[in-house]
């Protein structure tokens, strides 16, 4: 009878291991994750509020993360580096000390993105590398009315889907300080309006490659309507985009 034992307990013991589900390994990607500051020294804009919520529905729509805080002690790398991009969202005056000015940058050169929107160049006027970064500095503005952009470079994410001539209502800024490497992707038309310095050659939205990493900015975003826009949400949307690396 031993034998026939022995068989019964083999049977009984590949039995019960077919009748074990073995699961797949499950690997669910982790979104990527932006940070949005919007800390100011001078000039509040209080369009912020509406900024951080269109950009959390465009996270929640396009499968990325958005955070967001004003507290420059964040500017730690540890922390920054958990980010694909950091959104300077109307910023203004003097922003990050010593220590998160050194952190930024070093994040920066680890590959990450930066987006900055309106007065992301109204920002850190002593801090040279960031002037490289945002690519100008803010140098006055009019007062709100309807302009013409031009759209001149159609072949990035954020200005794909604009018409040539996109008219809107926003708080113009004219600039100095412009970076010389600034691939531009739309310029302002001064005939259309009143109050612009810049000239015929007017940048109003641009990114660039910079020092390892990528930045975006564009200079709408005054308003609170700025934020209901289809076509300007969908232009930030492009920017952040490419600011992650997609």
């Amino acid at each position: 009878m031993r034998p026939f034992y022995c068989c019964l307990l083999l049977l009984l013991g590949f039995a019960f291991g077919c009748s074990q589900k073995v699961e797949p390994t499950q690997v669910v990607a982790r979104p990527d994750s932006i940070l949005v500051f919007y800390k100011t020294s001078g000039f509040y804009h209080t369009s912020i509020p509406a900024g951080i919520k269109a950009i959390q529905q465009l996270g929640r729509e396009n499968n990325f993360r958005v955070d967001s805080t004003n507290n420059a002690a964040r500017f730690q790398l540890d922390t920054l580096r958990k980010y694909k991009a950091v959104v300077f969202l109307s910023t203004t005056q003097d922003v990050l000390n010593t220590t998160q000015q050194t952190a930024f940058e070093q994040y920066i050169r680890l590959g990450r993105g930066f987006v900055g929107i309106h007065a992301a160049t109204d920002t850190e006027y002593d801090w040279p590398w960031y002037n490289g970064l945002v690519g100008a500095y803010f140098n006055g503005h009019p007062n709100i009315q309807q302009a013409t952009v031009s759209v001149i470079d159609n072949n990035h994410l954020a200005t794909s889907f604009l018409p040539a001539r996109w008219v809107r209502t926003d708080e113009w800024y004219n600039f100095r300080s412009l970076a010389a490497d600034l691939r531009v992707l739309a310029t302002l038309d001064e005939t259309t309006y009143s109050g612009g310095t810049n000239g015929a050659n007017h940048p109003i939205a641009w990114c660039h490659s910079y020092d390892g990493g990528r930045a975006f900015y564009t200079a709408g975003g005054h308003t609170d309507e700025s934020y209901q826009e289809t076509l300007f949400l969908r232009h930030l949307l492009g920017g952040i985009t490419y600011a992650i690396g997609k």
